[in-house]
Order: C-alpha cells, then structure tokens, then sequence
C-alpha cells in the first residue's frame, strides 16, 4: 500500500477498549475519530469520509449491524470490520451480509486486529494494475475504473469486497478458482480456511448478479473445490449443482 495516512471511525460504547484502539492505531500510523454510538458515527460521517470503520456489534440503541447497513447505504468506499463477543458462526454470517469485510471475535489481540485491518484497506484501495477498462458478460458489465457493476444497464451496488471478488472472477472467466486461493487473494495471505466468508459473499454476489439465485448461471459451485464464473454464451457446460453454496 501507499504511505498516506489512512483515516479510522472506531466505535464502541466501552470507553476502556475504545481508548486502547485508539492508542494502538495511532501507534499503527492510522488517523482515528471515535464515536460512542450508531447515532454519533452518523453524524461524525456526515463531516468526515473515513477509509475505515471498526464497529461494535453490541452498540445500546442502533446495533452494530443496523449502523454498518446505514453506512454502505451512503455509498462510500469505506472498509468495515466488526467486533463481537459471540463465536457464533450465525453472528458472523449476518455481520457480513450486513456489508462488513471482515468480523473479529474478543478477546482479540491487537497485532491480529491491526493484521486484519491493513488486510481490509488492501482490498478498499486495490487498484485496476491490468489496466483492462471494464469486463463483459452476459448482461453484466464490470467497470473496473470507476469500480461500478452495471446489470442490463442500471448500476448495482456492490461493497468494496464483493466488488473485488466479483472482479477477480470475472477475470478469470471459465477457470475453476480454489476456495483457498479467493480466499487469499481477496482477504489476503493471513486467509485460506476461512469458508463462510467466502459462502457468504458467494451468495450475497448470486442476489445481485443472477436472474435466480438458486440457480445461477454466471457464478456457478465447483464441487469441493471453488466457484468458477461463467458467460451464459459460454459453450462451456454448468455443474449439475450450480447453485450450491
């Protein structure tokens, strides 16, 4: 990554671990803002554009994942990361599809959290080094410049990560990709056992590409192995289980 200072809204209603995040990103080369609840980020967002955002899950008022809707609901190229108590691996699920890019479980220790962050900025500020203007196929159009998804023409919006997943597969049009290796290549090399993310983003992608989700044809499963994307003029044969996750 570049060496610009990158900006950090922390927000969390427990003062002791707000104020421990905010000492360790500072030390980390971050700029950071803070906000006690939901309502108080909002407003500190309406001011300020962050890269980005660590939240609570368990905000009082606005949860966590109400206030993470609300913010990609503003449409800006921020990167989200919760933290929860819970190891649940439904809390987790929700999180992402709520439109976090990653979910960081306490008691968590601060390298990791740091690791996960610099990971996330990674995917947010990835650029276009191919220098490919856009990506065809089907109905859909990928404007990798610009960073827009067009489906028969009208924009879909997609987060900063499914933006990124959906453009490495477009690029490697046909070829079965290994959940080890989008797992890598799209959270970075910290990443390789991490299924559900990648399941989660599957499906959120399915929602927003395909006619019908349960039985796609752009997007399609490669039995134990990955996901593979598909040009519905393609030749090429669907996978009796398409639509598994």
């Amino acid at each position: 990554m570049s060496t610009k200072q990158f900006s950090v809204l922390v927000v969390d209603d427990e003062s002791p671990l707000r104020r421990v995040l905010l000492t360790s990103l500072r030390n980390s080369g971050f700029a950071v803002e803070e906000a006690r609840t939901a309502e108080e980020a909002l407003e500190v967002m309406k001011e300020q554009i962050f890269d980005l955002a660590l939240l609570e899950i368990n905000l009082a008022g606005m949860n966590g994942l109400e206030l993470c809707r609300e913010i990609r609901a503003l449409g800006q190229p921020i990167g989200i990361v919760m933290v929860t108590v819970r190891d649940a691996e439904k809390d987790m699920v929700q999180a992402l599809e709520a439109g976090a890019d990653d979910c960081v479980t306490k008691p968590f220790r601060l390298g990791e959290l740091m690791a996960r962050c610099h990971a996330v900025l990674r995917r947010v500020h990835a650029g276009n080094a191919a220098g490919e203007a856009s990506i065809s196929a089907g109905d859909l159009e990928l404007d990798l410049d610009r960073r827009l998804l067009r489906k028969a023409g009208k924009v879909v919006r997609l987060t900063p990560t499914e933006f990124n997943l959906l453009a490495f597969l477009m690029k490697n049009q046909g070829v079965p990709l290994t959940h080890a290796k989008l797992l890598r290549t799209i959270w970075g090399p910290e990443y390789g056992k991490e299924l559900e993310y990648l399941r989660s983003y599957v499906r959120l992608l399915r929602k927003k590409i395909e006619n019908d989700p349960a039985q796609p044809k752009y997007l399609v499963t490669e039995p134990w192995l990955g996901y593979r994307f598909c040009s519905p003029s393609s030749p090429e044969s669907l996978p009796s289980n398409a639509g598994q996750p």
